[in-house]
This record gives C-alpha cells, structure tokens and sequence, in this order.
C-alpha cells in the first residue's frame, strides 16, 4: 500500500498511527501521512444528525467496576461509523478514557459525553466511571440523562457498586434497559444473572434475548420478538463484528434452541400481558386463540410502555470485547429508552419556548478556560449570546457553543432543546446552576408559576420552582494535608485547587485552624492519589502530601443546658450579650442525621431577622468543631431559650457569645466520636475464604453474608474505614492476587469507649 508522504524540516515530533490514535516521540524531523487516498468511511462529529426531539436519547452507562462500560461505548461509536479502529481499554487508547491516569490504570475516572447517531436518531452518550470513589461523576450524570444501559458482568451478575448506580437511577426515576456483557467467560450464566437482577436490584427483568451457545462458543443471539438468530462470525478480536448473519430461528437447525426460543417468547408475551394492560386487551381480544401470533411490532410498543413506566427492564446479552451483540443493543436503546419529550419537568413548562438549561459539569482546558456541560430542556441555545443564572443571580456572555465528542470538540452555530453542549464563556458558574436566557424571561416564568399555583403554600415555592434541581454532594470520608514545594508556589497551588474543585465538587478544601496548612478532603485513597497526580501533571506542581486521614464526626451522649454572658468594651462601646440554650441528642444520630435549631415561642417572636441570623451563624459555626478532637458535629438539636442584649451591641459579639455557650454546653453533654463504617464486598476464591475472615476480623469487621458465586464465595462485611487503609495492597498478599473487593460508605456509628481512647491517645501523639 503506497502512502502520499509530506516531508517537512521543522523541530516537533513524529506522529504514527496505531488503533487510531497518535502517539508522539521527539525527534529533529515531522513527518505527515496524508491519508486522502483512503475512503473516507468516517463519520465526523460535524456530520452528526440534528433530528426531532422524538429522534433523541440522552444515555448514560452505568456498572460496576470492569463489567465493560468502556469497551460497549467504544463499539457503539465503531459500529455507528465515528472511528476507525476499535480501542481496547487494556492498550490504552479508548475514546472516552482520555486521560493519562485513566490510560494508565485501565479505569474510568471522569464521565465522557459523545454524540452520534444511529438509525436517524442522535444519541447523546455519557460514559459514567464504575469505581466508588467517583459516585458523584454517576450522580451529575444521571442527574441530565433520560434513560441508561446497566452493563453486567454475566459470570457475576449484580456486583457492590450496581446497586448503587441502580438506586442513583431509581432515585432520578430513569428508565433502564440491562446488557449482560462478558457472555464468552467460561462463568457466565444468563439464568444467575437474571436472578440476581430480581434479588439484589428487586427489580422486573423483561428477557429479549436468548445466547446462542456459551463461553468460548458464545456465537450470537436469538431475538425473542422477531423469533430470529444473530451470529457473529468472529474468530479472533482482529475480525470486528460489523457484519453478521440474521435469520429466521428454524427448528430443523437447532430443536433445542428453537424450544428455548418458544418457551421464552409465550414467557415474554404473558410477562409484558400483566404488566401493559393495553398489550393484554390486545391479546385476548385479536389473539386469544394463538397468542404466539401476535405482531412483533405491537410486542415491541408493549415492552417500551413497559420500560418508561419503569415496571420492567429489558435485558439483553452479549460479548462487547468479542464484538458481539453491540449492534441490538444501539437498536433497543432507540426503541425502548425514552426521548426527552417523553420526560416531564415541570417547571419547563413555564419557559415555554425560553431556554431554560441546566449545568452539570465543569472541566478546565489550558486553551478554552473552564468549559459547562449543560443540558438543555426548553429553548434555543446560540454562541455569542448573554445568559443568566439564576443561582448565582449574574448574567455572562457565552462565548462559543460545542458538541463534545470525548476530548474533541467541534463548533456549533445552535442547539435545541433535549441536547447535551459544551459552553465556553461561562465562568461563574458552577455543577447545579439553572440557565435561562435572561432576567426578564425568568421573571416571566415566575409570573405563569404564580398564575399555576393553586394554594398559598404552592405559590410561597415559586422562586424555588424555578431552579431546576441540582446535584447532591456527598461528604468526604479522607483527608490529608497537601503542601507546594515552596511558598513561590503556593498561589498557584491554591489555583490549581480552585480549579479542581469547580471540576469536582466532591473534593473539598480547607485551611486547619491550628497549623494554617491545606487540607485535601476526598472520597477515597484512590481519589486524593488521582487529584495529586493531576496536580503534578496539568498545572505543574510537585505537591507534597501528609498522611491519609479519617474524616470522623462527633456527637454528645446526654442534654446539657447552660447560660454564657459576654461583656466587651470595643473603643467607647460596651457591648453585653446573655445566651441561655440547650443542647440534645438526636435520636438518629448514628445514621447520619444532621444538626438543627429551635427557639421557644417567646424568644422567636421577639427576635428581629438580624439577631436571629446571627444567633443562627453562632450555632452552626460551633457545630464545625466538637468538643473532643475538634471534628464535625452531628446528631444533635439546640433549644434557643433567650437572646438578651443591651442596646448598641453588635451582632458579631452576639453570634461570638452564641458560640461560647454552645462549646461550653457541648462539652457538659458528654462527647462521642463518631467513624465511618464501610460496607465492604470482597469476592474470594474458597480456599483463600479463612484468610480472609480473619484478616477482616482483626480489622473490627463484621461478616454479614457470606454468598456463592459460581466458584468463588462472596464476603458481604461492615468495616470501620480506619481500618481498611492499604487493604488492597494486604489482600493481594493474602490471595496472591486472586481477590477483589469494593468499598462504600454505609453510616457513621459510635466508637465504643476502649477504641474512642486509643484514637484519643493516637491523635495526643502518646502511642
């Protein structure tokens, strides 16, 4: 084959294709392949349909860790023609897996927006990560999408983090359609996953296909509403599954299969018959006498009513690393998931034809600036163009309009409702913020909700109506401080972190009291090592960091009441405040509750707005620091008996006595350290199963179930989250690397005392 080679003396680097991707080595010379003799049967982002709203799916995928979510997606865009090769996550050049610590650790760190299409639909993609550490990439992502694809391992069926991913779509109320991926592992069992479906996720699993063979001889499919057979002729991973064999399912073919196929078809039909009352009229009344004969077309309406009342979910299999079944899964996916029309927001209704969006990621690039996600619900979206935010009550001008395709992006001159964009422009907003076009087009909304209200209390939400719902944050559970190389580097440290932050709202940054360091709050030892990489690489700073910490909470055992006076003389003023308050635990206290305030009736009615926000700030503000290690308070309620102050006082010595009193009255209650407790699930092979109660024994677990998975057994545990530091380091050791485990929060309880004192002596620096 003959390449037209450009060849030009200039310093810069060599490129060369492999699996699509370029990679760069330094050298004197650059050279430049010019590929224009090849056929061009590559889909440009730029080509990409703008449909009908009818004609749009904004997805996500969703899974546990290494079930495939990377490798489906990157199959999606062979098949529907947007790259030339397949990636594999293995080699590192995936599409969506685009940065260098995702490349390296094989793992989706940061969701990745593509659109394409496929079968005049556009299908606007978000590739979600699987790891625990980054729930909140799930969290934002679901938060805009319509429908998603749950990705299975076939041979584990649902795994720790599914269910959590589940729950954040059930939460959203997200129509979902199930892949059984993996089906060419030897392990992999159709039935096992599809009971682990209806156990673990209580959820209605719809079965549209029937595998055609197992494990190695896993061939294709059989198609159980149109009653036909996919096969796939694919003898190595070199050969990439875009053609395939589709056929009637005969039964002088394959008796066994063609009785499976029958008996999962009426199995299917009377299923959707008692879930869709409209599919069961049809059924008993055109096709009482021959149920089998009824249409494919009317089965396949039935079971979309079915998936969008969420009533059931589809489930389909395949083998995406093998190239099989990614083709029916793109075709199920523009049947069965819901269109942005078929989704209902209430508030967008009174934008009418208003843009009304809402941003939910925040990215920084070294050319653009910080760069918006945002989904659009009503209206047009057009660059160079002002808009307002409503949070942040500011209007900025956008700049440039993008359609995001991984890391690359290309220009837009508009887009319509029920689209996901890229903004450039936008700096003051933030992940959660709603978009209009203007302030008087939200005054406008505004007015319509008021004439929709029909009762006072109703009407008293308005403003609230008009900001769409944003995103919840989880708290860290690590910290560790972080320090620049030198104080020259310390500004932009603190940019660098500023940056980081506004990309990711679950790391938080604070400045310790005491020692005046930074402090690095994440989700997990994972988390923090990402972001420090991050540092180190994109902005150039060799940050030093401490130790990993736990992030404890505190709480108090009994009441304790208490009245403080202040007496100060600033200049010529005297200033005298009397706080008399009562502190309380909370019932719930160990599930994680969060703090509140009460005043007497008397005391409220007296109290201007000014004096009682003060008293407010007074309060909160001691329940950042509790009494005994000086960590968050929770759990407790405070009773505001009286506020007496002399004329001319300020309200800063007001909420200083407040937060006196209320030290004082906290640590006549009694404190109670509060740790994280992980809910941990560890899959172990039985020989290695004693090792590893033990080991978790002597880690103040405590064993909940123990489950059967195929070969290997399952370990369902509660561990405190101090005691799980390094843990994956010691597992290896102990299984010689034939174990995995995942970790997720699951409540904060109370130390008991003789663990509470040898963290007190730890902290005290005496052990």
């Amino acid at each position: 084959m003959r390449f037209g080679i450009t060849f030009s003396i200039l310093r810069g680097c060599v490129h060369y294709w492999k699996n699509g991707a370029n990679y760069c080595h330094r050298w004197r010379f650059q050279w430049k392949r010019d590929y224009s003799f090849l056929p061009d049967d590559v889909k440009s982002p730029r080509a990409v349909l703008n449909p009908d709203i009818s004609k749009i799916r904004n997805i996500g995928i969703m899974a546990h860790i290494d079930a495939g979510k990377t490798t489906t997606t990157e199959r999606m865009l062979y098949y529907s023609g947007y790259t030339r090769a397949l990636g594999d996550v293995d080699d590192g050049d995936t599409v969506t897996d685009y940065m260098a610590q995702e490349r390296e650790r094989g793992i989706t760190i940061q969701s990745a927006a593509v659109t394409f299409d496929w079968r005049e639909h556009r299908i606007n993609l978000i590739d979600t990560p699987g790891h625990v550490d980054f729930t909140l990439e799930v969290e934002r992502a679901l938060r805009v999408l319509d429908g998603a694809v749950a990705v299975f391992d076939a041979s584990a069926g649902v795994e720790a983090q599914t269910v959590t991913v589940w729950r954040q779509a059930e939460k959203h109320k997200i129509p979902c359609v199930c892949f059984l991926n993996k089906m060419d592992k030897p392990a992999a069992s159709l039935s096992y996953s599809v009971e682990s479906i209806k156990e673990k996720l209580r959820a209605n699993p719809v079965l549209l296909q029937l595998p055609v063979g197992s494990g190695k001889s896993f061939t294709g499919v059989v198609d159980l509403i149109t009653k036909q057979q996919m096969t796939w002729h694919v003898k190595s991973r070199a050969e990439d599954g875009r053609v395939f064999d589709t056929r009637p399912l005969d039964p002088s073919d394959d008796p066994e299969l063609f009785r499976e196929a029958s008996e999962a078809r009426a199995a299917l039909i009377e299923q959707v018959a008692d879930l869709d009352d409209e599919f069961a009229e049809l059924l008993l009344g055109e096709f009482s006498d021959h149920f089998d004969a009824v249409p494919p077309g009317k089965l396949q309406e039935a079971v979309r009513r079915v998936t969008l009342s969420r009533k059931g979910v589809p489930v389909l299999c395949g083998s995406a690393l093998r190239n099989k079944g990614v083709q029916p899964l793109l075709d199920a996916i523009t049947a069965y998931l819901p269109a942005p029309s078929e989704r209902h927001h209430d508030l967008v209704r009174w934008y009418k034809d208003d843009l009304c969006a809402l941003a939910f990621k925040v990215v920084h690039d070294k050319q653009k600036g910080p760069m918006v996600f945002v989904r659009i619900y009503s209206g047009l979206m057009k660059p160079q163009t002002a808009l307002h935010n409503i949070n942040r009550d500011k209007t900025e001008r956008m700049s440039r309009l993008l359609l995001p395709f991984a890391d690359h992006h290309v220009e837009i001159p508009s887009l319509t409702a029920g689209n996901i964009a890229l903004t450039v422009g936008l700096k003051q907003t933030v992940t959660g913020d709603t978009i209009v076009s203007s302030k008087a087009s939200a005054a406008a909304a505004a007015r319509r909700a008021q004439k929709e209200a029909k009762t006072a209390r109703a009407s008293g939400k308005e403003t609230a109506s008009l900001v769409l719902a944003g995103v919840e944050v989880p708290e860290p559970v690590f910290f560790c401080s972080i320090e620049p190389p030198s104080m020259a580097k310390q500004a932009d440290l603190e940019h660098a972190l500023t940056c980081l932050q506004r990309e990711d709202p679950s790391l938080k940054v604070r400045t310790d009291p005491d020692s005046g360091q930074m402090v690095l709050c994440g989700m997990g030892e994972l988390h923090i090592e990402i972001i420090h990489d991050r540092i180190r690489r994109e902005y150039g700073i060799e940050t030093h960091l401490g130790p990993l910490q736990v992030a404890y909470r505190e709480t108090i055992l009994q009441s304790a009441s208490t009245t403080d006076t202040l007496d100060r003389t600033l200049g010529e003023r005297r200033h005298i405040v009397t706080v008399e308050l009562t502190v309380m635990p909370l019932v719930e206290s160990a599930a994680g509750t969060s703090c509140d305030i009460a005043y007497e009736e008397e005391v409220e009615g007296h109290l201007s707005a000014d004096v009682k926000e003060a008293v407010d700030n007074g309060v909160q503000s001691s329940y950042l620091q509790g009494p005994v290690l000086g960590y968050p308070v929770q759990g407790v309620s405070t009773l505001i008996h009286s506020v007496r102050m002399e004329p001319g006082t300020s309200l800063a010595m007001v909420s200083a006595c407040v937060s006196r009193c209320m030290l004082k009255a906290l640590k006549q209650a009694g404190g109670q350290v509060l740790e994280p407790v992980m809910s941990a699930e560890v899959t172990v092979g039985e020989e290695h199963l004693s090792t590893v109660l033990a080991d978790l024994a002597q880690r103040r677990g405590a064993v909940r179930d123990i489950q059967s998975r195929h070969d290997n057994k399952v370990l369902i545990a509660t561990v405190p989250l101090a005691e799980m530091m390094g843990y994956s380091t010691v597992l290896r050791t102990l299984t010689s690397g034939n174990a995995t485990f995942s970790l997720q929060l699951s409540s904060y309880e109370a130390m008991n005392p003789q663990d509470q004192n040898a963290l007190l002596n730890k902290m005290a620096g005496l052990t």
